[in-house]
């Protein structure tokens, strides 16, 4: 049989009493199973290519399919009229199948004949559609208002470890962190505002202990659809990363960036869904953060990867030297033009066009931009032939380009044109959780290319964690490069770091500048630092900022201490 409907799978309708069927995006079977043949009396043969309405043929359906209008359908009750014209009641539930990028692919949907509708309808999740979405390894949970988990797949509790006691009792926070249902959680606030959200990537408790990875898709529960379970307002569905292909750690190095902070796993998971669309991206950020990083990662991740990508420094040439960059210029166009010469745009048809400090873009070539991205069209310097490329772009800049376009320095309507998608990175003050790794990261690529193996000193370590780097993450690596080539041993010491970075940048008068303080001294008029503080701080940098085992380090909750961290500014 075609599609997901395997021999297993029609062998589970079969012993769950159910029949079942798969379509494709546009509604045509693509499969079903040997139980529905007996129930609907049509052999697969006869409807497979043809639209589901040839196979349940329903008055009802003809209105409008629940499963591609809601994405499911619980024991919904109809009459079907079989192939011999006799008609039948029989009970239908279904799943929208959603691609990568979120988008229907098409829908699984069960056919059974009416029995104990008690049981029916007291599962949110019927047995016999938990089964066959197992067998596509999906599952499914439900959650009330206040996303306590209200129901889920039975298979669900075996999967992570937990019993069921304890899945009943817990949020959707509680299995999947603050980063997406906390607070100022990702996800929290779009799904109370009744939003849908497609194809997100999290992570679940293993039973075998870690997290796995998760696809998950949430949205609301349609009344008409609770059927007895009035108090569930969301339900979400994931497919589990079991073909390892996504493990949650290897999130935390993405195309080459290093960053396991919720800031870093955002702009992660909306590169991930940039995969298949080619919209305008404006990256904006202090400088050395990685701009050019992301938009190597959004091009590497794109339908445009086997093209090129072609970057170029708006910053770095004059006005009329970018121009003939940018779009080339024909023999004779100016004193030099020696011959025929293509620009960048024409360079990077098929792919992306990465432009680097654009907010110092000039006037003039900012029409002349906006007008190659509104028409895809433009003419080499010294030529009147138009021109078109094929091109996907992608900006950065470090200027406050809002602001520039409130003072009249850069084109409203290119700025708009542009900022289609924006990516705001934010500074390594910012995201000190990515500094371990960050440090382990860039250490060890420096030390290879060296040829030595260096590790750091505790105390080296503690001064890294602790700095502010205005130079982001461009200055760490400056910062290790300096500290591996003046390292005359195995081991960085104090004294092989850079004078900015070992030294406070204010010593107070009659201070030894050589003694580096673990916490700042405090301003005239504020207390000392907390012992609390400091007992909270001393656990982040012995977990390396990993906060689970910082929270277990410390006798409290994970939610506990991010409060505390945001209370003591740590």
């Amino acid at each position: 049989m075609a599609g997901v409907v395997t021999k297993d799978l029609a062998l589970l309708g079969e012993l769950a009493n159910v029949g079942f069927f798969e379509v494709d995006a546009d509604r045509n079977v693509v499969a079903l199973s040997p139980e529905l043949e007996r129930i609907t009396g049509f052999a697969a043969d006869e409807v497979v290519g043809k639209p589901c309405i040839s196979l349940i043929r329903c008055n009802d359906c003809l209105k409008g399919c629940g499963v591609f209008r809601h994405g499911r359908v619980n024991s919904a009750r109809l009459r079907i009229y079989r192939k011999d014209g006799s008609e039948l009641e029989v009970i239908r539930s279904g799943a929208l199948i959603r691609d990568e990028a979120g988008q229907p692919a098409g829908a699984l949907e069960i056919v059974r004949l009416p029995g104990d509708e008690a049981a029916a309808c007291g599962a949110l999740v019927p047995a016999e559609l938990d089964v066959l979405l197992r067998g596509l390894g999906r599952l499914f949970i439900a959650a009330d208002e206040q996303l306590r988990i209200r129901a889920y797949s039975p298979s669900l509790p075996a999967l992570i470890g937990w019993s069921a006691e304890r899945l009943s009792g817990a949020t959707l926070l509680d299995l999947f962190g603050e980063e997406l249902f906390g607070p100022l959680g990702t996800l929290r606030s779009s799904v109370l505002a009744g939003k849908r959200k497609e194809g997100w990537r999290a992570s679940l408790p293993a039973a075998a202990g870690g997290r796995m990875g998760v696809s998950m898709s949430i949205g609301p529960l349609a009344e008409e659809d609770r059927c007895g379970h009035a108090d569930v307002r969301v339900v979400l569905m994931m497919r589990p990363d079991t073909d390892g292909q996504h493990p949650v750690e290897e999130r935390r190095a993405f195309h080459g960036i290093v960053g396991r902070s919720a800031a870093m796993q955002r702009i992660f998971r909306l590169i991930d869904l940039l995969r298949d669309n080619d919209a305008t991206v404006l990256i904006t950020g202090e400088s050395g953060t990685g701009k050019e990083l992301i938009a190597r990662a959004i091009h590497a991740t794109s339908n445009r990867a086997s093209g090129p990508f072609v970057a170029v420094n708006c910053a770095a040439l004059p006005a009329d030297l970018l121009e003939s960059e940018l779009f080339g210029h024909v023999r004779g166009a100016f004193t030099g033009a020696v011959r025929d010469r293509a620009g960048r745009f024409e360079m990077a048809n098929g792919g992306t066009l990465f432009l680097d400090e654009i907010g110092d873009l000039a006037p003039a070539l900012q029409a002349k931009i906006l007008r190659a991205l509104q028409e895809r069209t433009f003419e080499r310097v010294g030529e009147t032939r138009t021109r078109t490329s094929d091109v996907r772009v992608v900006a950065a800049t470090h200027v406050h380009i809002a602001r520039a376009v409130a003072e009249h320095q850069f084109r409203e309507d290119l700025y708009y044109r542009l900022r289609v998608i924006p990516i705001e990175l934010p500074p390594l003050r910012e995201r000190r959780e990515d500094l371990p790794d960050l440090i382990d990261s860039l250490l060890h690529r420096i030390g290879r290319r060296h040829d030595r193996a260096l590790r750091l000193a505790s105390t080296v370590s503690r001064v890294l964690l602790e700095y502010d780097w205005p130079g982001n993450v461009r200055e760490l690596e400056n910062a290790l490069e300096y500290a591996v080539t003046v390292c005359a041993g195995q081991t960085i010491h104090l004294d092989d770091l850079p004078a900015e970075i070992r030294r406070p940048a204010v010593t107070p008068p009659g201070a030894d500048a050589s003694v580096i303080p673990l916490y700042p001294p405090a301003a005239p008029g504020e207390d000392a630092v907390p012992e609390e503080a400091k007992r909270i701080l001393e656990a982040l940098i012995q977990t390396r900022y990993e906060r689970s085992s910082a929270a277990r380090l410390l006798g409290m909750s994970r939610t506990t201490l991010w409060r505390k961290m945001r209370e003591y500014r740590l």
